[in-house]
């Protein structure tokens, strides 16, 4: 399986991502390597692609069939690819504060840390639904590991979507999230024009 090795914090900078969108809390104060640089139009809607894919940890083929689902689906193309992408297990596990980053969500999803309606999921690309309700397994809960992610990721604004509970050790999807509700700094319009040529 392809793994990108890239540091995190070099990447963000190389796409003008903060690091806190990521779940690392290192403020960058150097200026994004492309800056003051004239970008094409091409370039542009490439680095809106990449971001996507940098901050989802989704790697092209995938991220090809979510855009190919996502315009197929009923209304804007853009904005179903981005829900579609918030909707990830990994993504989700994420946002409720069970990780610290998606990178370490997703480990912890391939490790079956995680439960869906109390069937055992280890696919961190699993698409949650409205009324969902993700678990830590029972083994894992009182586990050093999940002390030291929620200690990191207490005081973390919970996503309106969704609703955690860290003493129970679970998250229920309420709905599944609007474009207005997901804070990625991607321009999706940007992306659709780029596969559309």
């Amino acid at each position: 399986m392809a793994v990108n090795r890239v540091p995190v914090i070099k990447r963000c900078r190389a796409l003008g991502i903060e690091p806190a969108v990521m779940g690392y809390d290192k403020k960058s104060n150097r200026k994004p390597a492309h800056e003051g640089k004239k970008v094409s139009e091409y370039g542009l809607q490439l680095r809106e692609k990449q971001k996507a894919k940098f901050i989802y940890g989704v790697l092209e083929k995938p991220f090809r069939n979510y855009y190919e689902k996502a315009d197929r689906m009923k209304g804007m193309t853009g904005t179903n690819l981005m829900i579609m992408l918030e909707s990830r297990l990994d993504n989700v596990v994420f946002r409720a504060g069970f990780a610290r980053t998606r990178r370490e969500a997703r480990q912890m999803v391939d490790h079956k840390f995680f439960t869906v309606n109390g069937k055992k999921i280890n696919i961190p690309s699993y698409l949650v639904k409205a009324g969902d309700v993700i678990e830590v397994v029972e083994g894992a809960r009182s586990s050093q590991r999940m002390k030291d992610i929620f200690e990191v990721t207490n005081g973390r604004t919970v996503i309106g979507w969704l609703e955690a509970d860290q003493e129970a050790c679970k998250v229920t999807v309420k709905n599944l999230p609007t474009r207005e509700e997901i804070d990625v700094p991607v321009n999706e319009m940007l992306i659709v024009e780029l596969y559309s040529k």
